[in-house]
């Protein structure tokens, strides 16, 4: 299955966004969505869809979607929130939750840099898709593809979507 992996949307996501996940099973979003709109956007793509809250998300946003996700896709284990950092500098409140959870695959947002590292002590994948939305301090637009096969990610790859812009309405 692949999945496409977005963050910091900010209010909107971006028709190149939206081409980039169509061949997607599955679409998570690590946070930021900025509006109700974005579930809207997500769903003519007729995907499970499945999103963290953010530090902009406000309280009707914050009923929708929990702070922390922990699932199990095909035999990999993944945990997902927007504020926890990286490998080395780990949040004290997700430092304990990938301490006792141990999952294969942790996914957090925030920064709006797309980063990907293995995290040898504690064994698992860290990704960060960086920012796909217009709105933010970012330069380059990025999100992160890739495939899960029998508890495994293959195929990944971050996409580059250009300089951080006007939106277009």
């Amino acid at each position: 299955m692949t999945i496409g992996l977005i963050s910091d949307t900010h209010g909107k996501i971006p028709d190149d966004v939206l081409k980039h996940l169509e061949d997607c099973g599955e679409v998570w979003h690590a946070g930021d969505l900025g509006t109700l709109e974005i579930f809207d956007q997500v769903k003519i793509l007729d995907v499970p869809f499945k999103a963290v809250y953010g530090n902009i998300d406000d309280s009707e946003m914050r009923v929708r979607t929990p702070l922390n996700l922990e699932w199990n896709v095909d035999g990999l284990n993944v945990f997902m929130t927007h504020i926890g950092g990286y490998p080395g500098k780990y949040t004290g409140r997700v430092s304990k939750i990938l301490k006792s959870t141990k999952p294969d695959l942790y996914i957090c947002g925030h920064s709006h840099i797309c980063k990907v590292i293995r995290d040898k002590e504690l064994g698992t994948l860290h990704m960060n898709p960086g920012a796909c939305g217009h709105i933010g301090f970012h330069s380059i637009r990025t999100i992160l593809k890739f495939e899960i096969l029998e508890g495994k990610i293959e195929n990944l790859r971050a996409i580059e979507l250009g300089r951080r812009g006007h939106m277009q309405v």
